[in-house]
């Protein structure tokens, strides 16, 4: 047992920040047959867990998320940190790697408060604060009411109860993770497309650390980690940001990837969808495939995001 930890892993504090922390240390500690000691989770309040009032597009995007842990990570104060890749913005510090990559989750989002889409009834708030989960939405369903709710899983369940929504969505595997797995149903995410990089769990750290970098690889799951990267160059070819309506699904058939994509106007009158199967690791299917998607797109949705050619 070490008298100190061999590697000190930075979080967010929230509830499901926690268990995926927990779930990294149980990882490291069985790869390296290590006791639990060895790995220190080292919680930090993010600004976006401060924030809960306003989209994150209002208030600083993703960022928000990742500030502070970059911060104390730059500063040496963690050796790596904990993220949800679905938060995590699209281009990164150089300073600051994508060390690994647990095995994914359910990719699916979970409804509350209705047993399918069409069932909700006519006119109902449906709450959510994700352009995406909105688009996708108002395009199936244009007569229904989009009203924002953010929060962690906790107290969006709570703006359910008290009648802030008729229903809303959560992740399955932010809800899985937390022991909730009986609660709501789940969309198909074939048919409802989730968020690029959705129930991914990352670790960064330093690009230059060879030593945790060394450490982190023993527990990269390596489809995984091509599935988000293929997500993640979409993104880039998009110029997503948090206010894109943007939704994707890959599947891993081997060594190859299908990239499922949508993109859509933020009042979901317009869907832009297309698909590409290629192999994983190809850095430029995804861009190609963004390029197809904003090629055939009208301004009601190119102006929601920032790529130029």
């Amino acid at each position: 047992m070490p008298d100190t930890p061999l590697i000190r892993l930075g979080t967010r504090r929230s509830p499901l920040a926690m268990a995926q922390a927990h779930e990294a240390r149980a990882r490291l500690c069985a790869a390296h047959g290590w006791d639990e000691s060895a790995v220190e989770l080292v919680p930090v309040v993010a600004s976006g867990d401060r924030i809960q009032d306003r989209p994150l597009a209002e208030i600083g995007g993703k960022a928000l998320w990742t500030r502070e842990l970059d911060q104390w990570l730059m500063e040496d104060r963690i050796d790596a940190a904990v993220h949800s890749m679905k938060d995590v913005e699209t281009l990164r510090p150089e300073e600051i790697a994508i060390a690994a990559i647990l095995p994914r989750a359910d990719k699916a989002d979970r409804l509350l408060g209705a047993d399918t889409i069409a069932a909700i009834p006519a006119g109902a708030r449906v709450g959510t604060s994700a352009p995406r989960r909105a688009a996708q939405l108002l395009h199936a369903r244009p007569d229904l009411e989009v009203v924002g709710i953010r929060g962690n899983v906790a107290t969006r369940m709570g703006k359910l109860a008290a009648g802030e929504a008729d229903a809303t969505f959560l992740a399955a595997a932010g809800l899985d993770r937390l022991g909730e797995d009986d609660i709501g149903i789940r969309l198909d995410p074939a048919e409802w497309l989730p968020a690029p990089a959705q129930a991914a769990i990352g670790i960064e750290c330093r690009s230059a650390d060879t030593r945790v970098r060394d450490i982190l690889a023993a527990i990269d799951d390596a489809p995984s980690h091509a599935e988000v990267a293929a997500e993640r160059r979409l993104l880039e070819g998009l110029g997503g940001s948090c206010s894109s309506p943007i939704a994707a699904l890959t599947l891993m058939q081997g060594d190859r990837i299908r990239l499922t994509a949508a993109i859509f106007s933020p009042d979901g009158k317009v869907r832009i969808g297309g698909e590409s199967e290629f192999a994983a690791g190809d850095r430029i299917a995804p861009l190609e495939l963004a390029r197809d998607l904003l090629a055939r797109a009208p301004a009601a949705v190119t102006e929601h995001f920032g790529y130029t050619s």
